[in-house]
């Protein structure tokens, strides 16, 4: 099977994993950090403009004016925050919608109507503050699920907000005793995943970390540095920079500096899989397979209980023509947990490229009752439409 690097990449779902420090040698392994940036390689990314932390959370007139002429009026905080969601996904209003790669300031998922849950949590935020509430982002913890873009496998991540308030069940609000949860994910919002609340610092460093990743897989090379290192200036203890970084020098053929810097990003994370699997390419391409195979070993050991990962082989299948292993792969997600509407979907692709027609069009009813979200539902009936044809 080719190995696919995987981008850490911040959509809507984060990441867990536990490898024990006795297997992985790496997680001790600090560096100075001042010697894993090397401008040299990159003589104009000096020149790429980098959105600052004012400007990432700023926000326009019309923004302030909604604050001022429909939140502040309201005499409680839920009543507030329950406008405030209404607002924004309010057709006749904001009336956004979710667009996976559109790394947005706030004031331009404002004015744009298209954002990723990163950009909507931002803007969210920004206005919340604006209102006068007490609100914090959180990372939530959930198993590791990749999307494909391209030829890369991206490792997705995702925030939310938690604001102090008062206990009041919402569709899209998620209430505590004391506090309540904004959360734009509807399959977060009916888990109870932990979560951590995280600084604004390491939100930004989020930020450019997803821009860079983008600026990645499109080959602007002096583009991403400068947002991997913007996010680096940040944040210096988040992890998926300093791995992201590890991939883009490994692209530019700078092994050693891939290497201490896939190293340095694990010994932030020691349980980071997305890092040690990068790593493990890297040392499998110089040829150092006891080393590439012990990493190996302990990586598969974690996911191959979690159907994402299934999903991810198979779409690498898929990817590279190999149809019956991708059904194979598919099958067993869906053993483990068969309640994954993409699981479904992407059968019904393979099927489809197959021309097995009946069982595509089998496994993408199967992927409509699955799914809980509208706007999926209605591109699942489109092609469900195309394949009835």
């Amino acid at each position: 099977m080719k190995k696919v690097y995987t981008l850490s990449f911040l959509f809507c779902i984060a990441v867990s994993g536990c490898v024990s420090t006795q297997e992985n040698q790496y997680a001790k392994q600090a560096l100075d950090t001042k010697l894993l940036l090397n401008d040299e390689i990159f003589p104009i990314a000096k020149h790429v403009p980098i959105e600052s932390k004012k400007e990432i959370f700023h926000l326009s007139d019309e923004m302030k004016n909604f604050v001022r002429q429909e939140l502040d009026p309201l005499r409680t905080k839920h009543h507030k925050v329950h406008h405030l969601v209404k607002h924004i996904f309010n057709n006749d209003n904001v009336g956004l919608a979710y667009l996976s790669n559109a790394n947005l300031v706030a004031e331009q998922a404002y004015n744009n109507k298209k954002a990723n849950c990163m950009s909507l949590t931002i803007m969210a935020y920004a206005l919340a503050k604006e209102a006068g509430l007490d609100a914090n982002f959180q990372d939530v913890l959930v198993p590791e699920y990749w999307v494909r873009n391209g030829q890369y496998s991206m490792l997705t991540g995702h925030v939310n907000l938690k604001i102090k308030g008062v206990k009041q069940p919402n569709t899209s609000i998620v209430w505590g005793e004391k506090s309540f949860e904004v959360d734009f994910d509807p399959f977060i919002r009916k888990k109870n995943f932990d979560t951590e609340v995280i600084g604004k610092s390491t939100v930004v460093a989020m930020f450019y970390n997803n821009k860079g990743a983008q600026a990645l897989v499109e080959s602007q090379y002096n583009k991403a540095y400068a947002y991997f290192k913007a996010a680096i200036l940040e944040d210096v203890d988040y992890a998926p920079s300093w791995g992201n970084l590890g991939i883009l020098y490994r692209f530019l053929n700078e092994v050693e500096l891939a290497e201490n810097t896939y190293q340095h990003a694990i010994s932030l994370a020691p349980n980071s899989l997305n890092s040690m699997t990068n790593l493990a390419i890297l040392l499998e391409r110089q040829g150092r397979y006891d080393e590439s195979r012990r990493l190996d070993s302990a990586i598969i050991k974690q996911r191959i209980k979690n159907p994402y990962y299934h999903a991810l082989l198979a779409d690498e299948a898929f990817y590279e023509g190999r149809f019956e292993s991708a059904v194979r792969h598919y099958r067993r997600g869906i053993k483990i947990n068969g309640e994954i509407h993409e699981l479904y979907f992407g059968l019904a692709k393979v099927f489809d490229a197959m021309g097995r027609k009946d069982q595509a069009r089998t496994a993408m009813k199967k992927a409509i009752n699955a799914n809980k979200i509208p706007d999926v539902e209605r591109q699942y009936i489109a092609k469900l439409s195309l394949l009835k044809q």
